[in-house]
């Protein structure tokens, strides 16, 4: 890479570290950040994915102190976001760049989307019960079996499955939003990690932009879950709607 598209790909990954640790949806700027630099849609994807799975790391140290008491509900999203995420990891592989590249714009347009009807789903979907609520089996057997949907979403994509895990954790009855941040983090670390793990054994990464996108997505994630305490995520999910507008109106126009 020359030096003005190192700068770019270091900026967004520390941007998408920062925006991952306090709202979901980092990928919808370090992702297109590698496809205007001229780099293969997959490739770029699976570049991504790999070069931010440290900055989970991070924003999760950042949130250590909300993780007491949240082992049981761990280990019961764990399994389905393992094999929700290998699965996603090889169908992208087994996509096509040219057919994977067509849908690029519209996973981010549905990525953006989702962010922005986040709160009004989750109000609609909760029917007026009380915050605090104790869920039914019911309740978190649909919640398994979307945790493993949105496993398959983030092997193979990735951008908006904090969105979707912290809208899932509120319908269960989940209130604190940094507890919510943090097992949100924990479970991306699950999803992210085997895909990555799938794509560096496939040999389907490209590892200069790994090394750039990793230092610096790994600081934006530490600050930002040092940052979420005092900014409002209002402000970010209204700045990360707009980024993403941007990006996929830009990506169909190309």
């Amino acid at each position: 890479m020359n030096l003005w598209q190192e700068v770019v790909v270091a900026a967004a990954a520390f941007a998408a570290g920062m925006i991952n640790s306090i709202a979901g949806g980092g990928t919808l700027v370090s992702f297109p950040a590698l496809l205007w630099v001229g780099r293969d849609a997959v490739l770029a994807n699976a570049t991504s994915t790999v070069a931010l799975w440290p900055a989970s790391l991070a924003g999760l140290f950042g949130f250590r102190r909300e993780l007491k008491g949240g082992g049981r509900a761990f280990m019961l999203f764990a399994v389905p976001s393992l094999v929700g995420g290998v699965l996603g990891a090889v169908l992208l592989l087994r996509t096509p760049s040219e057919t994977f590249g067509r849908l690029v714009p519209f996973l981010i347009l549905f990525a953006t989307l989702l962010l922005a009807a986040q709160e009004p789903i989750s109000r609609r979907l909760r029917g007026g019960r009380e915050e605090g609520h104790t869920p039914t089996r019911a309740w978190w057997a649909g919640a398994l079996v979307f945790q493993f949907c949105v496993g398959v979403y983030g092997g193979y994509f990735g951008a908006g499955i904090g969105i979707l895990m912290l809208a899932a954790l509120g319908l269960l009855g989940f209130t604190d939003i940094h507890r919510m941040n943090a097992l949100k983090n924990l479970l991306a670390i699950c999803i992210n990690g085997v895909a990555a793990v799938y794509f560096i054994a496939a040999g389907r990464v490209y590892w200069t932009d790994v090394l750039v996108m990793t230092f610096a997505a790994v600081a934006g994630g530490y600050s930002g879950a040092r940052l979420a305490y005092r900014l409002g995520r209002r402000f970010v999910r209204l700045a990360v709607i707009i980024i993403g507008l941007v990006m996929s109106i830009s990506l169909f126009i190309k």
